[in-house]
């Protein structure tokens, strides 16, 4: 009978794990400000953790007041690593200024 509620048990925490969602489907909580030199003050709530967002018309500065590290990137595409805020963290950019961003 110990066999069997173990293997229950085992079979259950299985289950759990398997149900939970991926690091990438997590959202960062919180906003992450940001300051367009065309645009002005712009902001993105609870972004999604591993989705690159485009930062419009770039940023010459940027506040990460979410729970997730953001890197920022200086093309559209978040190939080119223009820096790095954690949380709390911000930061002006002079040229070139980053242009996209990712959370996580």
């Amino acid at each position: 009978m110990k066999t069997t509620y173990t293997s229950k048990a085992a079979r259950a925490a299985l289950a759990l794990f398997t149900a939970l969602p991926t690091s990438t489907a997590y959202a960062a909580n919180g906003t992450f400000f940001y300051h367009s030199p065309q645009s002005g003050d712009l902001e993105m709530e609870d972004p999604d953790n591993g989705e690159c967002r485009l930062l419009l018309q770039g940023a010459d500065s940027a506040l990460n007041q979410t729970d997730t590290k953001a890197t920022l990137y200086f093309d559209q595409g978040c190939e080119e690593p223009a820096g790095t805020l954690l949380p709390g963290q911000s930061k002006s950019f002079g040229a070139p200024i980053p242009h996209s961003v990712q959370f996580g």
